[in-house]
């Protein structure tokens, strides 16, 4: 301590001022809490039912990772909740070249890394390498190319980045507003060592301490199966402030419960144990609104806030080359038809969300509602239509037990699983099951782990370890909702074709048309081909979509700092962190 202030007063006989932090203030307009009013310290209790992968920000790939949730909105631009508009975060201002491929960006001066070291232009660009270096396997990768050729950085000085496209793209701000990570600890692992090097770091083994943060939050403890405790950066606060000038966050931890299941989940909120829940079933919400007037609970709730940013799907592997029966069957379009004709959409609003819920059947989510094709062809349940389309493909006998079979005798058959511990994805399984069974299809069902699930559904080649699994997606965006590591072939979110290489025309297609969709700037003619987009997936159906659920988010009185009601949407989330404090 008294090296570091001799080092300052060194500096300042020498005519060298310490770098003052220049400050991102938040707008009063997206939260309810008032400066005035706020408390500092505590703890916002939150959870999470399934255990983490990993702690590397380049290896992840679930939502609600450990870096995503230190890193908050980390990136050169962060979105605002009450215009929708791009506003400066991380860069205090940027210029766009006149023919829109050069993104100029002056980062803000004196933000600090949770070790206290400077956040720089190097960060970015160290993350970029790493990114876009295919051996580290980073989920965020495909974003940073438009028709293969590759969005570039360019360091122009220590606080000013070029970002530049190959094309012009419509989500470019979005794109180029990632979150950086330490040059000082990733750029040094990463020259000695390369993407190996990068594989290797911050396991879930790692110590906290080593882990460093860009955003509010750094790791403090982790417990495997238990809870994950995040405390807050101290140098955060120095560049993010409230209107009134305090630091933020206000909190001083950020703790993440591990629970088993859905039903754990909604347990613990009643008895107080987790603070913020989003319940989906009607018998959910009937359990919240008896716990608050039975006064065994002070806690809003806020019913049909709006639809969900998310998808619940099946998907079916292409990739099964020890497998050709399954891989001819699941690669045919009827086949996929077929299985979107016996998921009885209705029974799982009716069923397994208590009607709160809206059926899907293209990739857009349900909130995005500028975004949502009306006239999309629709494999509705239909038991006979299903039938139908299955004796086409040869599938017109049944064997002893029941069972559709082939003019070889082979029987239609495949396993079909989901994460275990997720209710309504496990409830939206058995009754596939239950119905594929009053055709003659035989589904074989089994929860399993969410991590095991995950490597299975990433793994990649013309071999992959998986029939088909229930799994969901979130965020959307609202400038081009199509996944940019979802939509195109080879990406790796590409979930039902990881060969590689397109294989179908049509699939081929709506990788055309993601790029000239991306690139167009103009929203009327990016919203026809969107269009266009839904009515190839709708027909070709290569992911199952289910439903969409409602939101409906919840939290304990104690806190404050949630949302204004006319930003209480799931593509904003009911509060920020930063500012959410304790009531009481």
């Amino acid at each position: 301590m008294k090296k570091a202030l001799w080092l300052l007063a060194s500096l300042a006989l020498l005519g060298v001022s310490a770098v003052q932090a220049q400050a991102f203030v938040w707008p009063q307009a997206w939260t309810t809490a008032k400066p005035g009013e706020v408390k500092r310290g505590g703890t916002l209790k939150s959870s999470t039912i399934s255990d983490y992968r990993t702690f590397n920000p380049f290896t992840t790939a679930e939502s609600g990772n450990v870096p995503s949730l230190m890193a908050g909105r980390a990136g050169f631009a962060t979105r605002s909740p009450s215009t929708g508009d791009w506003v400066p975060y991380m860069a205090e201002s940027w210029t766009i070249s006149a023919n829109k491929l050069d993104f100029t960006f002056k980062i803000r001066k004196g933000m600090k890394f949770s070790d206290g070291e400077p956040i720089t232009a190097d960060d970015w660009i160290t993350t970029w390498k790493i990114i876009t270096d295919k051996a580290v396997g980073s989920n965020a990768r495909d974003g940073f190319f438009i028709d293969g050729q590759p969005i570039v950085l360019k360091k122009i000085d220590d606080y000013t980045v070029k970002v530049s496209f190959p094309k012009t793209d419509a989500t470019a701000l979005g794109q180029a507003s990632f979150t950086p990570w330490p040059d000082h600890i990733f750029g040094k692992a990463y020259r000695e060592g390369g993407a190996e090097a990068i594989k290797k770091m911050w396991q879930l083994n790692a110590n906290p301490a080593e882990i460093v943060s860009p955003g509010p939050w750094v790791l403090e403890t982790y417990r495997p199966g238990e809870r994950v405790v995040l405390k807050r950066n101290p140098f955060f606060g120095e560049w993010n402030k409230d209107e009134a000038g305090n630091a933020l966050p206000y909190l001083d931890r950020y703790e993440l419960l591990i629970v088993k299941d859905t039903n754990a989940e909604l347990a613990a909120f009643l008895i107080g144990d987790i603070d913020v829940y989003a319940p989906s079933t009607v018998d959910q919400i009937s359990q919240i609104r008896k716990a608050v007037a039975d006064k065994k609970l002070d806690a809003t709730l806020k019913v049909n806030a709006s639809p969900v940013a998310s998808s619940q799907f099946m998907v079916f592997n292409w990739n099964k080359k020890s497998d050709p029966f399954k891989e001819k069957l699941f690669r045919s379009a009827k086949f996929r038809q077929a299985m979107s004709h016996i998921v009885n959409r209705q029974a799982v609003v009716d069923v397994v969300y208590g009607g709160l819920a809206t059926p899907t059947y293209t990739s857009v989510y349900p909130v995005l509602t500028q975004w949502v094709n009306p006239k999309v062809a629709k494999f509705e349940y239909d038991l006979a239509k299903a039938a139908k389309l299955l004796a086409d493909l040869g599938f017109r006998n049944k064997d002893k037990d029941g069972y559709l079979v082939d003019a070889s005798g082979k029987r239609l058959e495949f396993n079909l699983v989901t994460n275990a511990g997720n209710k309504q994805r496990e409830d939206m399984a058995r009754l596939i099951a239950d119905e594929a069974k009053k055709v003659g299809v035989k589904v074989n069902f089994t929860p399993i782990d969410f991590n095991v699930l995950v490597g299975q559904l990433l793994a990649s080649g013309d071999d992959r370890p998986f029939d088909a699994i229930i799994i969901g997606l979130s965020g959307g965006g609202l400038d081009w909702p199509f996944g940019q590591n979802v939509v195109p072939c080879g990406t790796n979110l590409h979930m039902y074709n990881k060969s590689g290489t397109c294989l179908d025309a049509r699939e081929t297609q709506m990788h055309a048309l993601f790029s000239r969709g991306r690139t167009e700037l103009d929203y009327k003619r990016r919203l026809e081909i969107g269009n266009q987009i839904q009515a190839i997936e709708a027909e070709l159906v290569p992911i199952v979509y289910i439903a969409g659920p409602n939101y409906h988010p919840s939290w304990n009185n104690r806190l404050g700092g949630e949302r204004p009601d006319a930003l209480l949407k799931s593509i904003w989330g009911q509060r920020d962190v930063e500012t959410t404090f304790i009531r009481k």
